[in-house]
């Protein structure tokens, strides 16, 4: 079996804008020399050639500041009149399945993807959406990650493409770039400059009346054939989180 990395790493990066960065504590083994000490255990009775053990400290990390999956609580506290879940109740067999990539890489920048962008790569793809499916759509917008533009630039799925992936029975679904919508600051721009309460962050609210979840900053969608692959993608257990992060991989036999 191949398995394929589709999760960025987590590190520190100075290019991430504020509200993404990670702060990461490497604490070396001969720090925890003396913690053992004051356990009782004399520095004569440590093992021979025991340094102590390595350590580290998660000081900063948002759960949609890597790689990551959205639980229905990110998108609204309802969905169609009943409590979204949070993070720690979303199923785990939505988070393994078979998966198919929608290849989007000729969409320009700031161009939603519609319904029929989707239904017409299908087609001539000759592929089929199957209930419990794990959909990627691939932007090609991850060359950017990590760098200062990333949540800037992109295409993004429009709602009726979002409500077109649920009405099929995905449950859950993923992008290459920052975001599943159109760039954040794009939306802001445009619904300042038209007015249009609609416009704003349309496809994360069909969450509101039907429920799914999302993925978003997956990196290496180019290794992957469109079909004949699993997914796993299963979120740290934070309890009552909107979203944590995830080791998201794809599986094929060789």
């Amino acid at each position: 079996m191949k398995i394929i990395d589709l999760s960025k790493p987590i590190q520190f990066n100075k290019k991430d804008p504020w509200f993404m960065r990670v702060k990461i504590k490497h604490k070396p083994h001969r720090k925890a020399k003396w913690l053992i000490r004051l356990f009782g255990l004399p520095f004569k009775l440590f093992p021979k050639g025991f340094e102590g053990w390595a350590d580290d400290t998660i000081e900063k990390m948002g759960v949609h500041s890597t790689t990551h999956i959205d639980a229905p609580w990110h998108y609204s506290p309802t969905v169609a009149g009943q409590k979204a879940k949070t993070i720690d109740e979303v199923p785990l067999d939505w988070c393994y399945g078979e998966g198919l990539v929608i290849d989007m890489k000729h969409k320009l920048d700031f161009e939603p993807i519609t319904q029929k962008d989707i239904e017409t790569f299908l087609s001539e793809n000759n592929l089929e959406l199957k209930q419990g499916m794990i959909v990627l759509i691939k932007t090609g917008r991850d060359k950017f990650n990590g760098t200062e533009d990333f949540h800037k630039v992109g295409t993004g799925m429009s709602a009726e493409a979002t409500h077109f992936l649920i009405d099929q029975g995905i449950k859950v679904m993923g992008i290459d770039a920052w975001g599943w919508d159109l760039p954040l600051p794009y939306l802001v721009k445009q619904a300042k400059e038209t007015g249009d309460k609609e416009l704003f962050w349309n496809a994360h609210l069909v969450g509101q009346e039907k429920e799914y979840c999302h993925m978003e900053q997956l990196v290496n969608l180019d290794a992957l054939p469109y079909s004949g692959f699993k997914v796993a993608v299963f979120p740290l257990k934070i309890v009552g989180a909107s979203a944590a992060p995830a080791r998201v991989v794809a599986m094929m036999d060789n």
